[in-house]
Order: structure tokens, then C-alpha cells, then sequence
């Protein structure tokens, strides 16, 4: 009985409590509170400190809404296809260069790669604008096409281009009194006329030549900033084949009938040609192949097989280094330094191809002399005849150097030859053996005096050719 009426109190308790309904959520209120009070009690801590820089915002000023350039330089309210001062007095524009680069210079094509600073100065009061700091405003090539600029072009040039990379290499900066500098960056190619009668000892003056396309001197004045202080170059700027003597600059008035006067502004640079590429290449071999055709002076005339093929070898060679240094070269119509000196080196190596020709044709007309003599020999010295035949028959009279003639006791089978003859002389009187000796003499001494003649003139040769180019 206690047990039921303890269950049916337990009962009505339960059932009054899920009978009391409540906000959801209610029971954490006092919990979030407190969690909050607790983040931000620190904050309001710092915020209280004076000058913390921490927890100050500063402004977005990429959100703030200012001034275009266009409106600060009133670009849309002028009319930027007329110079400055349209009916006025000329534009002074003044022109300053750095030269960043020489890259080539070619002689076949006749013209030079130059990669530049081209910058210009000008004065135009309709970009003039308000500024309490006077301090410039700079601009990309975007507002160049807004504006007037100098129309500025290379005269005789190739090709050229700005650079644009990564973006178009072009400055424009505008100051508070409307002054202005444009300056870019440009790769030009252009015309160089050259003098190369004196290749490969020669100097060579070239010009990059700057003038307004449009505008005369009536409407634009073209000038060097700073004279020739406006030119500089960079001190690394050097060439293979060349030496950089001078950069210098000027100015004159270019007349064209159909429109005019216009200033042009030049820049000259003046280049010398190291010349140790082609001594190695061209003067050198040309002289050792002259020196080489010299050896046959001292080979035996007889040995056919020697001496030709040494001459044709030089001939030849001689031949294609003609051919190679003027394959690099322009088809110009007067003659070269170089040509000089190859072509008379070449007649020095065909010369000693001639004198052997000379030499060999002397040495047939020995033989044919020396056969005449073994006939008339028998008759007319104190030999017997048996003597003289027996001698004769041992050697053929076509052997080299033999004479008809066998070596006996050490001498030389000609030399005995000659003296038979000198007595034969003295015995008879016969003339045609003196005549005999004499011929025999003279074709010796062509390469005896060959030996002496043909240095000696080859280096009197280069020395009036060196004393005149170099």
C-alpha cells in the first residue's frame, strides 16, 4: 500500500514538470554571456589604451574616388592633333641618346644594328596642372596615343623597333609647368656607306641621322639638349671585329624640294678594324704559300715530279684563299688592300711556276746540244773512237744528270763533260763546244739567281705595302 501511493506521487511530480513549458535555448543565455564577456573583456581592455595603432583601420585608398589623369591634365578639352603654339613660333624639341648597344656591323649588307635611349624634352602648356607638391606625374605608353608627341624617325634606316617586353618600353612624364619627356627604347637598323679600298687596314665613320617626318623648321626645332654631352654610350659596348674610336654629334638643315627644310641630327661614330683576324686568316697562309713555292729553287731541275706538284699545290691554294676572303665581301668595283696583296702574292707563286717551265725548257735544249756534241766528239778530240764509244755506251744520254758520261773518280759526270769540251776547244778550235759550255752555265744560274731574286723582291714588296696601308 505505501509502495503504490510512493509510485503515484512519483507520477504526478513528473507529469507537472514536462507540463511547465520554456524558450528553447533558454537555459544558455547566461552561458553565452559569459563566454562573451569573457572575449571581449581583453579588446575593450586595448581599446582603451591611447595611440594603439593595432586596432586603427586606415582607409582603402584604392576605394577612394579621386581625379583621372585625363581630367588632371584636361586632355578631352584640347585639341592634341596641332602641335603646341599652332601658328606660333617653332616647337623647340630638345634630344638626348644613350647608346645601350652596337650590335653588328656588316659589309655585305652595308648597314649597323644599334639598340638606343632615344629621349625628348618639350614644353606644352595645355598639359600644364595644379600641384601643391610640384612633382611630375609619369605615364606608360597608354597616354602617349592621348597626347601630341615629336614624329621622330630614323633617316636611311632598315628596320626598327621599340621594345616591348614585357611591356611597351615607353616613358612619358609630365610636370606642373606643362614640361615633358618621352623617352623609349628602340632597336634600329640603318645604312652606312663604306670605303673598303682600304680592307682590311681601313677606318669607317657611320651616322644615325634623327629627323621630324611632318613638321619643317618652321614648326619644330630639332636640337641637342647639351651638345655632345647629350650622347652617352655605356663603357661595355665593344665589337669583334672593330675598335670604338669617337661618338660625337651634329646638326644640319635637310632640304627636300617638295616640302622643305628639316632639321636632322646626327649621330657619328667612327670604328678601326683590328686587323689580327686577318693576318691570321688571309696574310699569313698567303705569305707561307709564296715561301713554299720558293722550295723548288732548291730541288733538283730534273725532278719533274717534285716540282710541278709543288707549283700547282701553291697555284691552287692561292686560288681559294682569293675566293674565300671575297666571298664575305660586297661585289665592289675597285680593288680592295687585300686584293692587292693576294694577287701579287699570287703572281709570285705562278712566277716560280714559269721559271721552272723556263728551266726545263733550257734542260731539253741542253740535251738536244750534248747528243750533237757525242757525235762531233770522236772526230775532233785525241780520243780513240773505240775509247769514246765504249764510254758513250755505258749510260744512256736520256739518263738525269748523266751527260752521256759515267762518274769516275768521285766527279761529276757534267763537269767532265764540260771540260772535254773546253779542250776540245783548245785542240780544234771548234766554236760550237764554247757555245755549249755557256748554255750549260745559264741554266744553271736561273735557279741560283731565282733564289735570291725572288725574296729579296717579295720583301721589298711588303714593305711598300705595309708603309702605305698600315
Amino acid at each position: 500500500m505505501h509502495t503504490d501511493v510512493v509510485l503515484l506521487s512519483v507520477l504526478l511530480w513528473m507529469v507537472g514538470v514536462s507540463g511547465h513549458k520554456r524558450p528553447r535555448g533558454q537555459n544558455l543565455h547566461p552561458y553565452r554571456q559569459v563566454r562573451l564577456a569573457q572575449q571581449m573583456s581583453p579588446i575593450e581592455g586595448l581599446s582603451h589604451k591611447i595611440g594603439s595603432p593595432i586596432f586603427k583601420r586606415s582607409p582603402d585608398i584604392t576605394k577612394v574616388r579621386g581625379t583621372k589623369s585625363e581630367q588632371l591634365l584636361r586632355i578631352d578639352d584640347h585639341d592634341f592633333t596641332m602641335r603646341p603654339g599652332f601658328g606660333g613660333p617653332a616647337v623647340p624639341v630638345g634630344v638626348d641618346v644613350q647608346v645601350e648597344s652596337l650590335d653588328a656591323i656588316s659589309e655585305v649588307d652595308m648597314d649597323f644594328t644599334m639598340t638606343l635611349y632615344l629621349r625628348h624634352y618639350w614644353k606644352d602648356d595645355r598639359l600644364s596642372f595644379k600641384s601643391n607638391t610640384n612633382q611630375s606625374m609619369t605615364f606608360d605608353g597608354r597616354l602617349v596615343k592621348k597626347i601630341w608627341v615629336p614624329d621622330m624617325f630614323f633617316v636611311h634606316s632598315k628596320k626598327s623597333f621599340t621594345h616591348d617586353t614585357t611591356t611597351d618600353n615607353v616613358m612619358l612624364r609630365v610636370y606642373p609647368d606643362g614640361k615633358v619627356l618621352y623617352s623609349l627604347r628602340v632597336t634600329v637598323t640603318a645604312m652606312c656607306s663604306m670605303d673598303l679600298s682600304r680592307f682590311p687596314l681601313d677606318t669607317q665613320t657611320c651616322s644615325l641621322e634623327i629627323e621630324s617626318y611632318a613638321y619643317t623648321d618652321d614648326d619644330l626645332m630639332l636640337y641637342w639638349k647639351e651638345g655632345n654631352r647629350s650622347l652617352n654610350t655605356d663603357e661595355r659596348i665593344s665589337l669583334s671585329q672593330f675598335l670604338i674610336q669617337e661618338f660625337h654629334t651634329t646638326t644640319k638643315l635637310a632640304f627636300y624640294s617638295s616640302t622643305g627644310w628639316y632639321n636632322r641630327l646626327y649621330i657619328n661614330f667612327t670604328l678601326r678594324r683590328h686587323i689580327f683576324f686577318f693576318l691570321l686568316q688571309t696574310y699569313f697562309p698567303a705569305t707561307l704559300m709564296v715561301m713554299l713555292s720558293w722550295v723548288s729553287f732548291w730541288i733538283d731541275r730534273r725532278a719533274v715530279p717534285a716540282r710541278v706538284p709543288l707549283g700547282i699545290t701553291t697555284v691552287l691554294t692561292m686560288s681559294t684563299i682569293i675566293t674565300g676572303v671575297n666571298a664575305s665581301m660586297p661585289r665592289v668595283s675597285y680593288i680592295k688592300a687585300v686584293d692587292v696583296y693576294l694577287w701579287i702574292s699570287f703572281v709570285f707563286v705562278f712566277l716560280s711556276v714559269i721559271e721552272y717551265a723556263a728551266v726545263n725548257y733550257l734542260s731539253t735544249l741542253q740535251e738536244r746540244k750534248e747528243r750533237k756534241l757525242q757525235e762531233k766528239l770522236p772526230c775532233t778530240c785525241g780520243i780513240a773512237h773505240g775509247m769514246m764509244s765504249d764510254c758513250y755506251s755505258e749510260v744512256d744520254v736520256n739518263t738525269t744528270g748523266n751527260y752521256g758520261i759515267p762518274e769516275e773518280n768521285g766527279m761529276r759526270r757534267e763537269r767532265m763533260l764540260v771540260e772535254l769540251a773546253m779542250e776540245t776547244d783548245q785542240m780544234t778550235g771548234h766554236v760550237g763546244s764554247r757555245a755549249y759550255s755557256n748554255i750549260w752555265i745559264d741554266t744553271h744560274a736561273i735557279d741560283k739567281y731565282s733564289r735570291v731574286i725572288f725574296p729579296g723582291s717579295y720583301i721589298l714588296f711588303n714593305i711598300i705595302y705595309w708603309s702605305i696601308y698600315s
